[in-house]
């Protein structure tokens, strides 16, 4: 065996315990501690919300394999208690199932509270009801909101309790978090953040759970709580407090995407660079956020204008599929890191400076020992005399000797499939698509004022403008602000030469009609959420109705007092005449304004397959497109296989799709991301930043919706459609997602594993290379040297192959009379 493969073997063996009884979790200055023994715990963050039950299993399996021993999660306190007193945890919200399921495949768990998540999630998880409590305030000293707080962590540690799923009582959960990053808002209240902190702490220490409780990015943690680091590098992160480990909470695997923005990357190598120096300067648990990112179903994204895909680059795809190169080459490290666990974490731990960004470290336990070679210099490789060997270390990478002689892993060098995924056609059993969709349609019933001045549904009526969440109290997107203005055959404003309306709103969307017409839309851009809508607008004499629907799209979920950010018409609205430089203004700010909360459609529920109304006729002729406010309807089978599904929507313009009933999330492919900044190429060298590597510029910020499988039927599915903006649904298509190109570069002393998905298998080898092939992945080419041997050896053993494993070295595909270390280059098609 080569030393890589006893590491993987020795690791899988590792994995295969059996988390049955109970352990006792604690922690020193090294590392937590799990029955005695100092641990490494590489994990994974992975949101139960944002995948479904029936895909938990396959993405817990895929953790496990990738390497990790635990997974990390937030608990969703809006989603569970949506309603004040009202609870939900079926579903994607069986927070027990999802533990249990973590359990079930010998993991650990890592269960962070809050119940603040942040998480780019509607209103950071907090539920807006809390907003509209009297005298409440959010995360300080303030009663009310402790309360409430206490009521929900409590019932949360309980209901973990009731199961025995906290280590102590054999189940996987060996830590706990209170609060979120409160450290990064704590200036803004004083000494009531200060003993706020401290309440937290003595709240959660309260409960007895047996296990430790962290609080990240909180240098100032009152012991026994462990503070953590987050962010993208965290080796130079060392914890304020004496005696407690370097922990790093959340690893960011790429960045999360607004409408309107680019695609976010981050390399694997970057990643990979990122997770070695960690443990090279003692860090000993590692938690990636996000492991698998997902998807915001429904109206989860916050922001606002988060998008519906959280697939935040993430190992694992937001459909559950391999990131690869990404997931591969941290599996790698992974394996190595846990071979080393014991020399880790117990061992004497020495760093010598080479210079020039240069260092290596040392550890030493009964005997053993093991080395990190690191070049944090971004732009120059590094030769160094190292025990009387010389070593090359790349520029931004650090080499991993577990024996300090031989190097088994190095950052840069990826030595892993890389994976070209493609979208394909929704094929019936003869292979062609089934069908065009035949669509069934219906307009959506404004909000309007009835003779007698009342509005069907209205909610509230009040002399003044309200703010969104206030009345919503986040039941919806959407609320109508309704007035009328009695305008006298006299009045002053009717002899000016042009007459507009403005209003002040801090949006996100607005929709005007005057009399019953449609004047305009606006909505918010630039990541400026606050703007002043002005259109012009014929009064009548008589009676003049002014309607205007406010549409939000996710509400902030960060920052101090995030919670107070205005939504809504919240500013003033005024009819104004101009006449040379003179102006005659009425102002409708303190008008009677009827309130009405939600659409129609969303209130006889349109969406599902049995709507509460029967009287709302679908119609099957004069299907209208680029119009606004329109449901579709249609059917279609599901596709074949078990390849992820998602819904091509290109050509519609803003909305809420749903198939069976189930929301897909909010859509808007008619946004498109801005034109400039993104990059051909991507350095992994240097520190990275959510601008550095983007690409989709230009294009639609989302086109794609994934439809998990378990959504769907065999047959006659229902896709449901609400268009605001108006759009076009004869382009929708429904497609898979699978692997469409298999490329690799790998280094000479590996073992390459090359495989297609869903059952499909290697149809065509278009390049083989080893020995020194240039270019890359779409366009290798020969180097200067290369073996005769290589194709036809991958060609015998890959092709027709689902998966084929490839020996990287001379006596299986040589020789190559190279004198540099030779690299395999590889473009398979699936």
């Amino acid at each position: 065996m080569t030393i890589s493969r006893i590491v993987l073997f020795s690791f899988a063996l590792l994995l295969s315990f059996c988390l049955c009884s109970a352990v006792q979790v604690s922690y020193d200055e090294r590392a937590l501690t799990i029955d005695g023994e100092r641990r490494i715990i590489l994990s994974g963050s992975i949101h139960y919300p944002r995948s479904t039950p029936e895909m938990w299993p396959d993405l817990v399996q895929k953790s496990k394999d990738g390497g990790l021993n635990a997974i990390e999660t937030y608990v969703f306190w809006n989603v569970h208690e949506p309603l004040y007193r009202q609870y939900n945890f079926e579903g994607n919200l069986d927070l027990v199932r999802f533990i249990k399921t973590i359990q079930s495949q010998g993991l650990y768990a890592i269960l962070r509270i809050g119940p603040y998540v942040c998480a780019e999630w509607n209103y950071g998880g907090l539920p807006v009801w809390l907003h509209n409590i009297p005298d409440v305030k959010f995360r300080t000293n303030n009663k009310v909101f402790e309360d409430e707080m206490k009521t929900f962590v409590t019932m949360i540690v309980e209901m973990m309790k009731h199961e025995n799923l906290f280590a102590s009582q054999g189940g996987p959960i060996i830590l706990a978090q209170i609060e979120n990053e409160y450290g990064n808002i704590m200036w803004k209240f004083g000494s009531d953040g200060v003993d706020y902190m401290d309440w937290c702490a003595q709240l959660a220490l309260s409960y007895d759970t047996g296990v430790p409780w962290i609080m990240c990015q909180q240098d100032n943690a009152p012991a026994p709580m462990i503070s953590t680091c987050n962010g993208y590098y965290c080796d130079q992160y060392y914890p304020k407090r004496k005696g407690i480990p370097k922990m790093w909470t959340e690893n960011w695997t790429g960045w999360f995407k607004n409408w309107g923005s680019q695609d976010p990357h981050r390399t694997a190598r970057d990643v990979a660079f990122a997770v070695a120096r960690f443990f090279q300067f003692g860090g000993t648990l590692q938690n990636y956020y996000m492991y698998h990112g997902g998807t915001n179903f429904g109206r989860t994204s916050g922001g606002p204008y988060i998008t519906t895909s959280y697939d935040y680059d993430a190992p694992l795809d937001e459909y559950g599929n391999l990131n690869q190169p990404k997931w591969g080459h941290l599996q790698k490290l992974h394996f190595v890191l846990r071979s080393m666990e014991k020399v880790l974490t117990n061992g004497f731990q020495r760093t010598v400076d080479y210079g020039n960004m240069v260092s290596v470290t040392t550890y030493n336990y009964e005997g053993k020992e093991v080395c990190f070679l690191g070049n944090a210099n971004q732009s120059s490789d590094a030769t160094i005399n190292f025990q009387n060997t010389m070593f090359t270390i790349p520029a931004w990478s650090v080499s991993i000797l577990p024996d300090c002689y031989n190097e088994v892993y190095n950052t840069a060098k990826v030595n892993s499939q890389q994976s070209i995924m493609i979208k394909s056609p929704n094929e019936a059993d003869d292979g062609e698509e089934p069908y065009q969709l035949q669509w069934n349609w219906r307009s959506e019933h404004f909000a309007h004022r009835k003779k007698d001045g009342t509005v069907d549904g209205s909610s509230l009526i009040a002399n003044a403008l309200l703010e969104q969440k206030s009345v919503t109290n986040d039941t919806s997107d959407y609320l109508w602000y309704i007035t009328s203005v009695n305008i006298s055959q006299n009045d002053p404003i009717l002899t000016t030469e042009q007459i507009t309306i403005q209003v002040s709103t801090s949006g996100h969307v607005l929709h005007a009609f005057i009399n019953g017409k449609h004047i305009g839309t606006q909505f918010a851009q630039n990541g400026q959420y606050s703007f002043t809508f002005e259109r012009k607008l014929n009064l009548t004499i008589g009676v003049n109705d002014i309607v205007l629907l406010s549409a939000t799209v996710g509400l902030a979920n960060y920052g101090p007092e995030y919670e107070d950010i205005p939504v809504g018409i919240t500013g003033s609205v005024q009819l104004v005449g101009t006449k040379s430089n003179q102006k005659v203004i009425i102002d409708l700010s303190k008008n009677q304004w009827i309130y009405k909360v939600g659409l129609a459609g969303y209130e006889k529920q349109l969406y599902a397959q049995t709507p509460k109304s029967a009287s709302y006729v679908w119609h099957d002729i004069g299907l209208p497109t680029s119009r606004m406010f329109v449901w579709y309807k249609s059917t279609f089978p599901a596709p074949l296989g078990t390849d992820p599904v998602v819904v091509d929507l290109m050509g519609l313009g803003k909305g809420e799709a749903w198939v069976n009933g189930q929301s897909l999330g909010r859509y808007w492919p008619k946004f498109e991301a801005n034109e400039d900044g993104c990059s051909y190429s991507c350095d992994y060298r240097g520190a990275y930043g959510s601008n550095k590597c983007l690409t989709n510029c230009g294009k639609p910020t989302q086109r794609w919706y994934h439809i998990p499988r378990s959504f769907l039927k065999a047959d006659n599915n229902e896709i449901v459609l609400f268009e605001e903006f108006g759009g076009n649904p004869w382009n929708v298509q429904f497609q898979t997602v699978t692997i469409g190109t298999a490329c690799a570069d790998a280094y000479e002393g590996n073992t390459l594993e090359l495989s297609c998905q869903g059952g499909r298998v290697i149809s065509d080898v278009k390049f083989v290379s080893f020995g020194l092939p240039q270019g890359s992945c779409g366009s290798f080419s020969v180097g200067r040297c290369e073996s005769p041997k290589a194709y036809a050896y991958v060609m015998n053993i890959c092709l027709g192959k689902v998966r084929c494993s490839i020996p990287v070295n001379e006596l299986t595909l040589g020789p190559t009379g190279c004198k540099e270390t030779n690299r395999l280059a590889i473009e398979a098609v699936c």
